[in-house]
């Protein structure tokens, strides 16, 4: 009977893992309703968001500093080369966010991007960012992230890994012989399709999953995205909403591959 052993931590991870994602979708619903997942007074909901407020609720702190630094490139007041460095063109920032990136290069005026966009992401600036959106209901808490639906998602699909990954090695084991092997795989197949069960009700139900977006932030996004025109505020929505990828210069990308392959952090929640 070592199956048994096995089907217990299948059942135990499979649970725990919806259950996450259940608790996280009721706090991703109540949070809707009410704005704030606290009972702080709100802010007012902007009617559009800016370019910052786009990168944030995209792709959290580190991606309003590339937001920042390709905004910058665009203008020439900053080079960033193909081989990740940063060089200040114009030492005068525009606002509080452009400020904060030339204070991070440095008063040698050059730097790696590495640096500049992790010390970019913790600044005041940014900080104060994700506190308006939060207040205004748009940005998940900061001390909910380890709740959200993207997280608890990600959990149920390890789940699911893992039951099946543990239903074959019961499947490899002896068994008495008035147990069939159809029925110890008919027990693990329960625990694997409650997971995908909630797999795919998430899918149907929150999809997409935001990781820094309230669902009214993502409804914001969502217009943001649609009403675009052309021009350079569209190029640099692009790059908000969808990452440096997004960039139609090959120097650009290159020089954020470069970053990329040699400073990727772990988390982004640094604020």
């Amino acid at each position: 009977m070592f199956w048994v052993l096995l089907l217990l931590p299948a059942w135990a991870v499979a649970g725990a893992a919806c259950a996450r994602l259940c608790l996280a979708a009721v706090r991703a619903a109540a949070l809707d309703r009410t704005g704030t997942a606290t009972d702080g007074e709100r802010d007012p909901v902007p009617a559009s968001l800016t370019l910052y407020e786009a990168a944030f609720l995209s792709g959290g702190p580190r991606r309003v500093a590339d937001v920042t630094l390709v905004s910058m490139a665009r203008q020439r007041r900053l080079l960033l080369a193909r081989t990740g460095w940063a060089t200040v063109v114009d030492p005068h920032g525009r606002d509080e966010m452009e400020r904060s990136v030339i204070g991070a290069i440095g008063p040698e005026g050059q730097s790696l991007i590495a640096p500049v966009r992790a010390a970019a992401a913790t600044a005041d600036p940014v900080r104060g960012l994700a506190d308006r959106l939060v207040r205004a209901g748009l940005a998940v808490p900061h001390g909910h992230a380890g709740a959200t639906i993207a997280d608890a998602v990600r959990q149920v699909r390890l789940a699911a890994l893992a039951v099946a990954g543990l239903g074959a090695a019961a499947l490899m084991l002896p068994v008495p012989p008035d147990v069939p092997r159809h029925l110890v795989a008919l027990w693990f197949a329960l625990p694997l399709v409650l997971a995908l069960s909630c797999l795919a009700m998430a899918r149907f139900e929150v999809h997409p999953y935001a990781r820094w977006a309230s669902p009214a932030g993502q409804r914001l996004l969502g217009a943001l995205s649609h009403g675009a025109a052309g021009g350079e505020r569209a190029y640099l929505t692009s790059v908000a909403v969808h990452g440096v990828r997004a960039a139609g210069e090959p120097d650009l990308r290159a020089a954020f591959a470069h970053r990329e392959r040699g400073g990727r952090a772990g988390g982004e929640r640094e604020y």
